[in-house]
């Protein structure tokens, strides 16, 4: 099966490249899990209304702000309560299992949900080092082992009437399975293997330009891919005015500004100003980290993903945007579809 992918050589615009949403199921103060899920699957219905692409939720535990610990289990609640979005992992970290119940589980979810199913993978915890150990007891693995159990879970997916140990549901469907990444070691393993790359500079924005450039100079075409893509990752928050979707950006911070104090809590609020929160080391850390972001208005949004394009000729944008009100969040990507259609 071949993922659609231009051009190394092509230049993408605004207006023809795809655009799909990663959904990081926060949890808002004052909210809970239940408000959380509802929501993701409103949000869901109405990317899939707008025209996006695809529709990802990430693997996390021990974060009470983040509710995609069973990430295959919301998935199905998400591809249940949409007809045509892909939905998918972005991603499942591999490590944390045994690739069989991987094959399993995705091999379920293409069965329920034929040609609409996403497997992107990562070898990170999702959580702290206490959490990975909880996780990955009795596994053995701290994230070294990756290629191997990439390659049991891909054999998982081919049929083989030597094999002793098979994933039914799973053999032989074709599910697209994708690495993400926020360094090199995932671009060049993607490169090897001939498969779609996703770099998580939504967070982690300080590799981008390496990792994408030797993964599209080392590509090998396979099966699944005959050029390589690229798919990546940026935080949007688009409101009527600046001020406003500053504004809302500060929940945001407040997260970004709790990971690097090591406290992990709810989606908080909006404030009108960070200043008292966080200190100017603080604040250029936090800006550092996102400063693959675009928020503003329709206007300043647009400006600043043409210029994303320029930098990275992405095949593809996935957005993220923390946002702690939902009728905002959910105005946000209708001014993103909106923008990006505008020529």
């Amino acid at each position: 099966m071949t993922t659609h992918s231009s051009s190394p050589l092509s230049h993408n615009t605004l207006n023809d490249i795809p655009l799909s949403i990663l959904d990081l199921a926060p949890v808002i103060q004052g909210g809970t899990v239940a408000d959380t899920f509802h929501r993701s699957l409103v949000l869901a219905q109405h990317a899939e209304r707008l025209g996006f692409h695809r529709y990802w939720l990430a693997e996390h535990h021990n974060m009470p702000g983040i509710a995609s610990s069973a990430t295959s289990l919301l998935i199905s609640h998400i591809a249940a309560g949409t007809e045509r979005i892909r939905v998918g992992s972005g991603g499942i970290m591999l490590p944390n299992h045994a690739p069989l119940v991987i094959a399993e589980q995705f091999g379920t979810l293409e069965t329920l949900y034929p040609g609409r199913i996403d497997l992107g993978l990562g070898r990170a915890p999702g959580s702290d080092h206490a959490t990975a150990r909880a996780l990955r007891r009795g596994l053995g693995s701290d994230g070294q082992q990756f290629p191997a159990q990439l390659q049991e879970l891909r054999s998982y997916f081919q049929p083989d009437d030597s094999a002793v140990v098979h994933a039914h549901p799973g053999e032989g469907l074709h599910i697209p399975i994708w690495l993400l990444g926020s360094s090199g070691f995932s671009a060049q393993l993607a490169s090897q293997l001939g498969l779609p790359f996703a770099f998580a500079s939504h967070f982690a924005p300080d590799y981008l330009l390496p990792a994408i450039e030797a993964y599209r100079a080392e590509f090998k075409p396979s099966a699944q891919l005959e050029r390589p893509y690229v798919m990546v990752g940026t935080n949007i928050i688009v409101a009527d005015t600046d001020e406003e979707a500053q504004r809302l950006a500060t929940s945001q911070y407040q997260s970004f500004l709790g990971i690097i104090r090591g406290h992990r809590g709810y989606l908080q609020p909006p404030v009108d100003s960070m200043d008292t929160l966080w200190s100017a080391q603080e604040e250029q850390y936090v800006l550092q980290m996102l400063r693959y972001s675009a928020i503003g208005n329709p206007e300043t949004v647009r400006a600043k993903l043409i210029a994303m394009l320029a930098d990275t000729n992405a095949d593809e944008l996935i957005v993220a945007g923390q946002i702690y009100d939902h009728n905002a969040r959910v105005k946000s990507y209708e001014l993103l579809a909106e923008l990006v259609k505008t020529k």
